[in-house]
């Protein structure tokens, strides 16, 4: 893609008019590859790094964000022969993305789809202490001393596995819900703490992943992540 004026590549990734835009560079606030800008810049919104105090912002076009609400059912890849079911007719025509993470096929959810791969890495990544909250539907009684077993730590084949947050959500007393929240994403890693403390789950559901919630998407439904949710996911990453 050929070099644009700095002011429209701010303008397209959310920072209001180009007048706005060119009001954010006269006052110093805007950065490109560590130099405080200039009226009349260029940028290549696909090589150059471009900073708004402080904060990498996201200007390349050719990048792209999507939430999807997944159904159970569907296997998180784009394309798997050996799937029932898999992303590629859930997912809209455009440049090509790939999942953040996974959900096992029986999860339904929050799922992220992005060609941002630095982004991608640093919200499955333990170290960046990135969140995903899920709402489970257990059998069985979730009694105090299951919940503190969750937060201190279960162990499981692969290592311990540790809720950050754990508290009931209301259901009846031998199908109870939980909200769970998480900062790793091993393969089914919150059934099988959950079924390690005697609380085998019925239907589990991925609610929020970091500061984007699933909110009234419906399954099998995709929405595009505006520019001030790409930010939100940026700074929650620590980018």
């Amino acid at each position: 893609m050929p070099a644009e004026r700095l002011q429209r590549a701010l303008a397209r990734a959310g920072f209001g008019s180009r007048r706005s835009s060119e009001d954010l560079i006269s006052e110093g606030r805007v950065k490109v590859n560590g130099a405080t800008a200039t009226l009349g810049d260029r940028v290549d919104p696909a090589r150059d790094e471009v900073r708004v105090d402080g904060r990498r912002i996201s200007v390349d076009p050719g990048l792209r964000y999507l939430v999807l609400n997944k159904p159970r059912g569907v296997t998180t890849t784009m394309r798997d022969p050996h799937a029932a079911r898999d992303l590629t007719r859930l997912v809209p025509p455009g440049p090509r993305v790939f999942p953040v993470g996974r959900l096992d096929r029986d999860t339904e959810g929050l799922l992220l789809l992005t060609n941002d791969g630095p982004l991608a890495h640093r919200l499955t990544h333990p170290r960046y202490g990135v969140e995903k909250e899920y709402l489970a539907e257990v059998n069985g009684v979730p009694s105090g001393r299951r919940l503190a077993r969750l937060r201190r730590g279960v162990e499981l084949t692969d290592g311990v596995a540790r809720a950050v947050e754990v508290r009931p959500a209301g259901g009846a007393r031998e199908r109870a819900s939980l909200r769970i929240v998480m900062v790793e994403g091993r393969k089914r890693e919150v059934r099988r703490m959950l079924e390690a403390v005697g609380l085998p789950v019925r239907r589990l559901v991925r609610v929020r992943v970091g500061p984007i919630r699933l909110g009234r998407l419906r399954p099998g439904e995709v929405r595009e992540l505006g520019p001030d949710d790409v930010r939100a996911l940026y700074r929650a990453a620590g980018l």
